[in-house]
């Protein structure tokens, strides 16, 4: 297939047979019906704008296809995690071009006020309010730097909430990518270690890591970008996914010939949650295409406070995240929110 970012298109098996749960926290699979028509979408870059705001960001348009997600037994740094290599299918999306940035989460929680509910929200959903982080007890930047530079130590839950309040406020829907999304678009058609290729000495180019980062994240889109126009997919600040984090996800995933669509479910339950990419502090083999981090509690283990806030984290300055806006949102992702409280554990 061949791709041009300024215009994609591509072609799209719609339609589910039905939904798999794999698991305990429910692993999902929306296989497409064989006898499905498929449909030409066309969808091209775009740039978001906040309203009320100067602040903007770009969103780079991805094909849907297919890929093979993993990583092979051979392959230096790998994990048990990471495999076996599993065939997975994805719709076209489109997702960040840089991770988010502090400019653009402080129109969320800095800025007096919430968006109203737009006009074609249904009821129920005008009614649901979006909640924004209380107050940090520290400088939430932990002295990072914060014009250009992303978004760090904060929660998988905060995250979302972000995505929920940038849906209202934009009109789009967005969210955070599920693993199959952020690694497909990560390889950006590649199959080596890494987008650019299997030598991690030129890693250097493309990722800020232990080597170069200077025990800080940087302003996003310094660096390389990888073969779809995506920086910082590797390094600067790992990247929360939507999905639980569960080692043996691949090997249940693996029974299937194709999975289609596949994403672990979020639950009330703080952790663990995929976070991808690597970072600042990393070394090379963590910021490999098909390597997987989940999050823990120690993430935590410096909050003074009781209960641990839902909204901040303590040590974790090398994550943060960035969104993805689907074509067409699959049924079990649509409106999905936080179950996170602060009963959570």
């Amino acid at each position: 297939m061949k791709i041009r970012f300024s215009s994609i298109t591509v072609g799209w098996m719609t339609g589910c047979l039905g939904i798999a749960m794999l698991g305990a926290l429910g692993a999902v699979l929306a296989p497409s019906r064989a006898d499905d028509a498929p449909k030409t979408i066309k969808i091209e870059n775009f740039k978001q704008k906040i309203d009320g705001s100067e602040v903007a960001f770009d969103m780079v348009a991805i094909p849907g296809g297919k890929f093979l997600m993993g990583t092979p037994a051979s392959e230096p740094g790998r994990k048990d995690d990471e495999g076996p290599q599993h065939e997975v299918e994805l719709a076209p999306y489109h997702i960040g071009k840089n991770e988010v940035t502090w400019d653009e989460f402080d129109q969320y929680w800095k800025v007096e006020g919430q968006p109203a509910p737009r006009p074609d929200e249904p009821a129920a959903r005008k009614a649901d309010a979006i909640t924004r982080p209380t107050p940090p007890y520290a400088d939430e930047t932990f002295g990072h730097g914060r014009d250009g530079n992303p978004v760090i130590c904060i929660t998988h839950h905060t995250a979302m909430e972000y995505c929920r309040w940038l849906s209202r406020k934009t009109g789009k829907p967005y969210r955070l990518p599920t693993e199959a999304e952020w690694e497909f678009a990560c390889r950006a058609g590649t199959t080596t270690p890494y987008s650019y290729g299997a030598d991690a000495g030129q890693i250097g180019d493309y990722a800020w890591f232990v080597t170069n980062g200077e025990e800080v994240a940087h302003p996003v889109g310094k660096k390389k970008p990888n073969p779809w126009g995506l920086h910082d997919m590797h390094g600067n600040v790992a990247e929360w996914c939507v999905d639980h984090y569960e080692k043996d996800t691949y090997t249940r995933l693996a029974v299937q010939k194709l999975s289609v669509r596949p994403v672990v479910l979020p639950s009330e339950k703080r952790f663990s949650h995929v976070a991808r990419g690597g970072s600042w502090a990393d070394q090379p083999a963590l910021l490999r295409s098909g390597a997987r981090r989940g999050s823990d509690k120690t993430w935590i283990r410096l909050d003074p406070q009781r209960p641990q806030s839902i909204w901040w984290l303590t040590s974790a300055e090398f994550v943060g995240f960035r969104v993805v806006s689907p074509v067409q949102n699959q049924p079990e992702l649509t409106d999905l929110r936080s179950k996170v409280t602060r009963q959570s554990q």
